[in-house]
């Protein structure tokens, strides 16, 4: 399982999105970011030993049987004549942007009908998974953020949540999408862009050429991927580029000799 690099990249890719989706601030950026790593593990849901499967202990584990069983379904009904004998569980109906599409507008949509208490519970749950999967230390960073950020628009912080009830449903898609696309890097591939039939395949597995590829947990993830996103990860924090810039300056500026008279 690829848990811990399936966060980080989805804590990247939120970090990514973030402005684009006219998210400004600090803390509302890291808030949307630790959701979108969070939901990056949602698509292991359909595996009954991932971490998702494992959160809510029963809940999400009869969760995991509902959506293992959904996913064979629509194999079977769905599989072209070049598609391979399997059940159809792990890596296929939850590992689609389809489904990223389908979940992301659920959430939207749940968020704006329940109002700004659903959007609490989609983010705590959101963290949860992060937590679980990068340490404890992402909790009081993003328990500080967000704390942060409602402090910045009281006495409003109820309506400001409800109103991001949309960003978090680009934040789950996302989420699902970069856990996708990092699933395509693997050996095994990732039949993302179903139901486009590739090749005689409705679930056609998208991978690089056999060289780009990596094995999960082994050497090249561990000791390549998941530091160079770790720094990533930081890089990518509104502010530091700025912070890291002026430091340079200032560093240039102290060792640059003075000018003679």
């Amino acid at each position: 399982m690829m848990g811990r690099t399936h966060a980080l990249t989805g804590w990247c890719a939120g970090l990514a999105v973030a402005p684009l989706a006219g998210v400004t601030s600090l803390a509302q950026a890291v808030v949307f970011a630790a959701t979108t790593a969070g939901y990056a593990l949602l698509p292991d849901l359909d595996h009954p030993g991932a971490r998702a499967s494992r959160l809510l202990g029963p809940v999400t584990g009869l969760l995991s049987r509902l959506l293992r069983s959904a996913s064979a379904a629509v194999y079977s009904v769905t599989k072209g004549p070049r598609d391979e004998d399997r059940t159809g569980t792990h890596r296929h109906l939850s590992h689609t942007v389809l489904f990223a599409a389908l979940v992301g507008l659920a959430v939207a949509a749940g968020t704006e009908a329940g109002g700004p208490w659903v959007v609490a519970a989609v983010v705590i749950i959101g963290l949860l998974l992060a937590e679980d999967a990068l340490g404890d230390w992402l909790l009081p960073v993003t328990g500080g953020a967000a704390i942060w950020w409602a402090w910045e628009v009281a006495p409003h912080a109820l309506t400001e949540l409800e109103a991001m009830g949309g960003l978090l449903g680009l934040a789950v898609a996302l989420g699902c999408v970069t856990h996708c696309l990092g699933d395509a890097l693997t050996e095994s591939g990732c039949p993302f862009l179903f139901p486009l039939p590739i090749a005689g395949e409705t679930w056609y597995e998208l991978r690089p050429p056999s060289l780009l590829r990596f094995r999960t947990g082994k050497t090249f993830e561990n000791r390549v991927l998941f530091p160079l996103f770790s720094v990533l990860a930081v890089l990518l924090i509104p502010g530091v580029w700025t912070m890291l810039a002026e430091l340079l300056a200032a560093v240039v500026m102290d060792g640059t000799p003075a000018a003679e008279n």
